[in-house]
């Protein structure tokens, strides 16, 4: 055989491997925390930061932590590596990506979904009707 062809086959599946390999990464499924818990993988857990418990910045480990209310009611502490999101005070709902350390949700992501500015709008339009 011909050493170019042999060369191609090997780009060409190894381009195959990686992008499946990519696609399973980044495919998290959506659970609640009591299921984030035994999943051992990383997962998405959807709820609401719980303002009247104490949330932190710790400047020596570049953590911030904050406890969040899952769509089962479930409480739970969130640990994240980074500053807290510029927006999330304004939030209507959180998304955190991460995984279970022992009793700790260790988020690698912070989603917020905030109230839109072209709600308050559309919402006059159509009681103007």
């Amino acid at each position: 055989m011909n050493l170019k062809f042999i060369i191609g086959g090997i780009i060409i599946i190894a381009v195959i491997i990686f992008g499946a390999l990519s696609f399973i990464e980044s495919n998290v499924e959506y659970v609640g925390f009591e299921k984030a818990k035994t999943a051992h993988k990383k997962v998405q857990v959807k709820g609401v930061w719980m303002r009247e418990r104490n949330s932190a910045f710790d400047a020596n480990t570049g953590i911030f932590s904050f406890s969040m209310k899952d769509d089962d009611g479930i409480i739970q502490s969130v640990q994240y590596k980074g500053a807290k999101p510029n927006n999330f005070e304004l939030a209507e709902m959180i998304v955190v990506k991460g995984k279970y350390d022992d009793d700790n949700f260790m988020a690698s992501e912070i989603l917020t979904k905030c109230p839109s500015k072209y709600e308050a709008r559309s919402a006059t339009n159509e009681s103007g009707k």
